[in-house]
């Protein structure tokens, strides 16, 4: 079936001890193009959901947003505060020299050396609140359970998301049959009309001639066979057979199982182009105006195409 490249889809729930949240969002683009915003210290995830997003879609231009908030319950969101043994202690000791220096309570001296006692002049407090001394760590990310996590998340939206997608490539769908019909009535007119106009050209065109050699000798043969070559040059009988031949395969395009965007935006261009070579070869006024209101719904139908997988 035909899909759009407009769609967006949207999850949020928890999994794998995370809260997660998940949006794709997507506009028409000639070729694939992918971001993703994620929290920094995932980084990782960013060409997984490039990978994941490639093996789904072929063509537009897709965001996704992801967040991931671990649960307090979750190892992944635990912290563990650590203690720099060896720096607390040569804080200690730098704190002790300083009370003994500084005369402050609680020192004394004992064979020249400092007493190991408990000062009232410092606390461990002021030692922790040292530089360095304690340092808050969270555990190794577990990148396995993440992307797990993350892709969880990415099915739930993609549903949504190509639900969406089918839906609105279905809206196309019907829009651009339609104006086929519309163009192949056109077409039609002017198969009927076509054999009329042909004979009344090659009158006028004969009829025109005779009066420019009205005082000149000339092969009666010869005229009535170059304007014959003359009025063939205008027959637009190839055009129209291709152009119902295009129109044909046009149907056979939004019936097919793979996308098919690109072939269709060459296809509408093809059947433009025969338009334009038949609205060249007639010169009548009539056929004219059918031929811009064929050229008016090709517009359309390629303005539809452009949002198409």
């Amino acid at each position: 079936m035909i899909n759009s490249m407009t769609g967006f889809g949207h999850f949020e729930g928890e999994s794998g001890g995370f809260h997660v949240i998940g949006e794709i969002r997507s506009v028409n683009h000639r070729f694939l193009e992918c971001s993703a915003k994620i929290p920094r210290i995932y980084g990782f995830l960013e060409e997984k959901i490039k990978s994941f997003i490639a093996q789904n879609m072929t063509r537009g231009k897709i965001e996704i947003y992801i967040s991931l908030e671990p649960l307090p319950d979750c190892n992944t969101a635990a912290v563990q505060v650590c203690v720099n043994e060896n720096l607390a202690r040569e804080y200690g000791k730098a704190f002790e020299r300083i009370a003994f220096l500084t005369g402050a309570r609680g020192t004394s001296r004992i064979n020249g050396e400092i007493c190991p006692a408990v000062y009232d002049a410092f606390t461990a407090s002021d030692i922790a609140r040292m530089p360095d001394v304690l340092t808050a760590e969270k555990p190794e990310t577990d990148e396995k359970l993440v992307w797990e996590t993350t892709k969880f998340a990415l099915e739930n939206c993609l549903k949504q998301f190509l639900e969406m997608r089918k839906r609105e490539g279905e809206k196309l769908r019907d829009d651009i049959l339609n104006r086929a019909d519309i163009i192949k009535k056109h077409i039609n007119k002017i198969e009927k009309r076509f054999p009329e106009l042909k004979t009344e050209f090659r009158e006028k065109l004969e009829a025109r001639m005779r009066e420019l050699l009205e005082n000149v000798t000339f092969d009666e043969q010869r005229l009535l066979t170059e304007t014959a070559i003359m009025a063939d040059k205008t027959d637009v009988s190839e055009e129209i057979v291709r152009l119902n031949s295009h129109l044909e395969q046009l149907e056979l395009f939004m019936n097919e199982n793979a996308p098919t965007g690109r072939k269709l935006d060459f296809l509408v261009q093809e059947i433009n182009r025969e338009a334009n070579t038949i609205g060249s070869k007639i010169q009548n006024l009539e056929i004219a105006r059918v031929v811009v209101e064929i050229k008016s719904e090709i517009e359309k139908i390629r303005e539809q195409v452009q949002n198409i997988e």
